[in-house]
């Protein structure tokens, strides 16, 4: 076990004894991905972490390799593990004028035939002629909504629903 796993797993202990309902972590590089799953798998929901991957699908690829870097468990497992502590993947991407802005949020369905499944729930979709606006060089654009969400379960549970559905709770 590398300094760094040793150190990340002590900071996970440190958190659920800080935060027991949430743990909080910057970026996730390495096995210690797996170590964040189990954490959201065992009551800590809306833990959050970040990682780098150029799409919400690329990142599900991303952290199966940097678990596979410290595991040796079946493929399989290793993305029923991540579809089972992910819910939503918030994508953030740099776009030519060099702003930040969301550019994708999915909902984490699950494993079907073997594949992590994600929902798309947003996009960013660039206003039409943005392009041709060399002298601001601004990007404009909002995000669109894409789908529904399927998973409401934790949404209920948590009176968040509420707020999504626009005060229509029967929106389901």
């Amino acid at each position: 076990m590398t300094v760094k796993r040793c150190i990340l797993k002590f900071n996970f202990s440190l958190f659920f004894i800080l935060i027991r309902t949430r743990i909080i972590v910057g970026e996730v590089r390495d096995a210690a991905a797996m170590d964040m799953c189990n954490s959201m798998l065992t009551g800590h929901d809306g833990s959050l972490s970040t990682g780098h991957g150029n799409s919400a699908k690329e990142m599900m690829l991303r952290l199966e390799t940097m678990i596979l870097m410290g595991y040796d468990m079946p493929v399989l497992a290793i993305r029923q593990q991540i579809a089972a502590a992910i819910d939503i993947v918030v994508h953030l991407g740099r776009l030519r004028d060099n702003s930040r802005r969301v550019l994708e949020i999915s909902e984490v369905e699950g494993v079907k035939e073997g594949e992590i499944c994600l929902n798309s729930l947003f996009r960013f979709e660039e206003k039409a002629g943005s392009k041709n606006m060399p002298e601001s060089r601004k990007v404009y654009g909002s995000l669109i909504k894409t789908g529904e969400i399927k998973n409401k379960q934790k949404l209920l549970q948590s009176g968040m629903w509420r707020r999504y559905a626009g005060g229509n709770e029967n929106r389901l």
